[in-house]
């Protein structure tokens, strides 16, 4: 890449900002922990000159941030809104010598919702520069790259469709919605020794997945925008080092974050754009590794599981599971689900007589993430 070429031959100016890495959000909850990820790379790799990053994203304290600027960092890692705040707010802030523009996740931000932002850091930076845009499925929308004020650009295809790696087991269940929590932590079961991401459609589904898995003895842990940033921190953390095994989340992170220990994904909800699927299963499977990923599919899901196989272009085999026993758990699960709801019932009314201040340290102590959760799995 140019920009390691130019690091090599020390061709960058210690004091003006060379590299601007652009995102798009990933809701509020992933924002920080992706953007650090990429800086710490960064700081590796360029540890023998000294670079330096700067990290600037939203739900973090901006006059820290103007202070990390003030260092003239060499390479700055942020999300389209906040990066507008600084060039607008932040004095002395300014990218008229960029050389390097990265578009992470591109196909997202070129949509509409990053549309303003994106021009107004575009009608900043010079139009002489190296622009890249990085995206595991840019679709129709490359069209619009002439709004990055591209020149003769070059496209690089690893594969010419929508495809997953060979490394990758992908397997689908079709089961009645009324069972799908007993096939989800029978699979979790059966494949106890695995560090799984269970994803679902909303941050009320993550939260009560991941109550009943406790319950159960299964130990899971939810990421939801409900929770504060650093109790979502560190549930990514607790996940990451191995003290919670089950990661339950939403499309939030799908996307963008490097998790190598991750063995199996589970599609409890299918994802109503098939190509949310793609970067669901990339989250295993990664850097050479195998993995499995595995689809439960109700009578109500469909349409949009055949919209999945005709975008990946086969035929997914089915996971083998005998339905009698799979039903075995039914009581314990239902009696979990039960308990669940009750709890989640019980901190609702205790946020609202409190204001709303402690309700996640309510969720963090009920999961027992430090403790031992209160039930263990039983066949009937």
């Amino acid at each position: 890449m140019h920009f390691w070429k130019a690091i090599r031959n020390k061709d960058i100016n210690p004091h003006l900002c060379f590299l601007l890495w652009c995102f798009a959000q990933h809701g509020p909850t992933l924002n920080k922990e992706l953007a650090i990820q990429i800086a710490e790379q960064f700081e590796a790799l360029g540890s023998g000159i000294s670079l330096k990053c700067a990290v600037l994203v939203g739900g973090v304290d901006i006059m820290q941030q103007q202070i990390a600027l003030g260092k003239r960092p060499h390479v700055i890692v942020g999300t389209p809104g906040r990066l507008v705040d600084h060039l607008t707010n932040t004095k002395g802030f300014s990218l008229r010598m960029l050389k390097y523009l990265v578009l992470d996740e591109a196909d997202r931000l070129l949509n509409e919702d990053f549309e303003k932002a994106l021009d107004d850091i575009l009608n900043v930076i010079p139009r002489d520069r190296y622009t890249y845009l990085f995206s595991a499925t840019m679709t129709k929308k490359v069209k619009k790259l002439q709004r990055a004020c591209l020149r003769n650009p070059v496209k690089i295809e690893a594969a010419s469709k929508y495809s997953t790696v060979d490394t990758l087991k992908q397997q689908y269940r079709f089961i009645p919605a009324k069972y799908k929590d007993c096939y989800l932590v029978y699979i979790l079961t059966e494949m106890s020794g695995c560090t799984s991401m269970v994803f679902t459609r909303t941050c009320d589904a993550t939260r009560l997945l991941a109550f009943i898995l406790r319950n159960l003895n299964i130990r899971a842990i939810p990421i939801s925008g409900q929770m504060t940033q650093a109790k979502r921190l560190g549930a990514l953390n607790k996940f990451k080092s191995g003290e919670c095994n089950v990661l339950v989340c939403t499309d939030v992170a799908s996307r963008g974050l490097d998790i190598p220990s991750v063995d199996m994904v589970i599609n409890y909800d299918i994802p109503t754009n098939s190509k949310d699927y793609i970067h669901r299963v990339g989250r295993t499977a990664r850097a050479g590794r195998s993995g499995v990923a595995i689809s439960l599919v109700n009578q109500y899901d469909l349409e949009w599981y055949l919209q999945i196989e005709k975008l990946i272009g086969k035929k997914l085999p089915e996971y083998p599971a005998q339905e009698e026993e799979v039903l075995q758990y039914l009581e314990s699960v239902t009696e979990a689900k039960r308990l669940s709801q009750m709890k989640l019932k019980e901190i609702g009314g205790t946020k609202k007589r409190r204001g709303g201040d402690d309700e996640d340290e309510d969720i963090e102590r009920y999961l027992g993430v430090k403790g031992k959760s209160s039930k263990k799995v039983k066949r009937k």
